[in-house]
This record gives C-alpha cells, structure tokens and sequence, in this order.
C-alpha cells in the first residue's frame, strides 16, 4: 500500500471572537464560521504551493456547526474558499471532537486507493456565539443522549466519572489528584503563552494569573477556581473555543517530487469504543486509545522510544494522564507521579502538548484534530509554532485525539522524510 505524506498546514488563531453584551446579551460575530473556514483552506494550500485546482476531494470535520453557528453543509462552503475548488467533491465528517482526525482518515483512505492524488482536509468550529448554556447542550448532543445527557450529564461530569474511577482503581487520594492535575494545567498555560496562535496565550488570563507551576494553580482562590464536577474544577477544563485547521495531503511520491517539506502519515489506529459509559468495562482508563495506539505503532513500525514529540486530547486534565498512559508514554495509574516529577516538559526525551493543548492552545472541537496535526507538521518541518523542543530537532510525532467521552479515539504517527 503506497503511503500518504503531509505537503502543507495551516492554523488560524483560536479565540473567542464575538463581543458578548452583558446587559442586552446580545452576541456580536467578529469572525464567521465562513471566515475561518476561508482563512484555513487558503492558507493550507498556500503553505503547500498548491492551488485549489490541484486538489481532488476536500474533506471537512465539523462537529456541530448547525447547533453552534446555525450553519449545515460546511463541505460545500468550504470550496468557495478557493475558485479553483469548486466542482470538487467534498464531504463533510462528523464525530465529535474528533471529527477532523476522521477526515483526514478519510482523505487518506482516498489518496492510498488511488482514487485521489491530492486532498485537502479542513477542521472548523465556531463555539463562541452560544451563551455556556447553549455551549452545554451542544456538546450533550455529543454524548450519549438518551443515559446521558438527557439526564443532565455534561462533560465534565462524564470525565468526572473517569477521574472518580481512576483513583478508586489506583488509590489516589483527592489532595494528591489535586496536585496531578494542577501539573497538567500549569504545564498546558506554560506552553500555551509561548504559542502566538493559543486562546490563552501571551496577555491571556493565564499568563496575568501566571500559572505556570502547580503551586500557582493549587493557589487560585476557589471563587475563581469552582468546582465543576467533582473532583474536576474550572481549571481542569479546556476552552470554548472558535478556530480552525486545514492541511494538504497527497501520494508519498509526488510529496518527495514536489515538496522539499514532507512529513509521511507512517501509521494511524481508529477504534471506537461504546458510546455510553455505561455499556464500558472500566471507567480508569482509555481502552479504545489503546487499541488505537497499538493500531497506528504497528504500521509505522515503531514503538513508543521512537515518539520524539507528543499531542494529546487533553479535554480535562485527567484526559491528559489517560492519554499519555494510553501511548505507553506512562505505565498505568503512573502518569500523574510522572508530571509531578517535571518529566513531558519541553526539556524532557518526549514533550507533551508543547502547543499548550486543548488546555491553553484551545479546543475548537471540530477543529482540534487537524490543529494537532498542523501543529505537529511544522514542529516535524522545523518550523515550530511556540514553543520547540529543547532536545532538537524531532523526526516522529504522535497525536491522540478523542470524539465525545473517548469513545472515538484516533492515532496517527507523522514521520518526517525531508
């Protein structure tokens, strides 16, 4: 089977770009879905040296844009980005916040058939014309309705339940997962105001807080820091969060013939797990990421000493230690003792998130998948957005991210060939 390679990526900025009247609570669009959407498209095919009429099918992952932006059909708007797009196929993929890794699983599937040469994968979600109730229900839809959330189950209490479960399964106490996750926060908000692209980067509330060491977030007073479901609090969650990603991909072999930028797809593992948590046999840790893990490190022929860089789903931050166990980058119940112990770091053989994550960097749900990856090409191309690794240059990559509760888990590993 002939490979497919990355020849170009793009990222917008992640923000909240409306203007929220608090008395009228009237809600002022300062950049569109369609905006963000044309900004991303152009931009990938630029930094590829393509155009639009180049490319052979679009593939676009959106999770929920009718709810969020009143806007269906984002596959055909996505072409009137570039003249040269249209009359092309394009298809719209959906599966929460995964959806644009199961796009660009798509594309891919189409470039390795042969049936396309060239494609162009876009992830795009505007969140911020919601109001936090609006936002809730939304991505309630994402999870299992009819147990879930039409019984008042958000997401944060759904990753609560795997926070509750991890440490009845490891014996945490309350006061050390505290301290875990305030690891990972301090760790995302540190990376994250490095990252010109970040929601929260520099002049941000983290960075004016300045939480970048547990100690700092272990000292937000309460008020500023509530409880959103226990033991998860306000800064254990990821951001609302409008943005969007695009990439190019094509065959390996015009990648090499054309591009002098090339990072190959090596491997990808896409497993899907019971959507309702309550049909899973364990609630402590990622067996679907796994699988998928396994999946993807079995393809590119590498193992987990291999991985010179990291981007992980980290949603909520006990997402961010499942994940990194899930990769084999901690051994089971260990990746807490792990953060705390300063390893992940920028410093560190294999940095985590060096982005900021889905923590500082954002989470514009439908378009944090393609964002991982853009983000990891050009670490991968030596041209690092933020924040590089100390180490040097990396050579392999890996990304996990997850759909809904991680019941959609994917895994790629991107190689750099030249």
């Amino acid at each position: 089977m002939s490979k497919a390679s990355i020849i170009g990526a793009y990222n917008t900025q992640f923000g909240s770009f409306v203007k929220k009247n608090r008395e009228t609570k009237e809600i002022t669009d300062l950049k569109s879905i369609d905006e963000l959407t044309y900004e991303a498209v152009q931009g990938a095919l630029k930094d590829a040296g393509v155009e639009g009429k180049d490319i052979d099918g679009v593939w676009v992952g959106t999770c929920a844009p009718g709810l969020f932006a009143n806007q269906e059909h984002m596959a055909a708007l996505a072409i009137a980005a570039d003249p040269g797009l249209r009359y092309k196929p394009a298809t719209r993929c959906e599966d929460a916040c995964a959806s644009s890794s199961v796009a660009l699983y798509d594309a891919l599937y189409a470039v390795e058939s042969g049936r396309c040469k060239t494609a162009l994968v876009l992830g795009v979600e505007k969140m911020n014309l919601l109001t936090t109730k609006g936002v809730t229900h939304a991505l309630a839809t994402c999870s299992h309705w009819e147990s879930e959330g039409a019984n008042g189950m958000t997401f944060p209490g759904l990753f609560a339940e795997y926070a509750k479960g991890y440490q009845a399964q490891y014996g945490i106490s309350d006061e050390e997962l505290r301290k875990m996750l305030a690891h990972v926060s301090a760790l995302g908000y540190k990376n994250g105001v490095e990252n010109p692209l970040a929601h929260f980067g520099a002049g941000g509330p983290s960075d004016k807080m300045k939480l970048f060491t547990a100690e700092a977030v272990l000292n937000i007073p309460d008020e500023k820091n509530p409880m959103i479901a226990a033991p998860l609090r306000l800064h254990d969650c990821s951001l609302v969060t409008d943005g969007a990603a695009a990439l190019v991909i094509t065959t390996t072999e015009n990648a090499l013939a054309i591009s002098s930028r090339v990072v190959e797809i090596a491997g990808i593992g896409h497993s899907n797990e019971l959507l309702a948590i309550k049909d899973r046999d364990n609630m402590y840790e990622m067996i679907g990421g796994k699988r998928a893990k396994d999946l993807a490190f079995k393809e590119a022929g590498i193992t987990i000493a291999d991985v010179d860089l990291a981007e992980v789903h980290d949603c909520f931050t006990i997402n961010q230690l499942l994940c990194t166990e899930a990769l084999g980058l901690s051994k089971d119940g260990r990746a807490g003792y792990d953060y705390m112990e300063g390893k992940f770091t920028r410093d560190s053989e294999c940095p985590v998130n060096i982005s900021g994550g889905l923590k500082s960097k954002g989470h514009p749900v439908g378009a944090t998948g393609a964002s991982m990856h853009t983000l990891l090409y050009k670490q991968l191309v030596g041209e690092p957005i933020g924040v590089k690794p100390s180490k040097g240059q990396p050579e392999i990559g890996v990304t996990l991210n997850v759909g809904g509760s991680s019941a959609t888990n994917c895994v790629s590993v991107l190689k750099r060939l030249k």
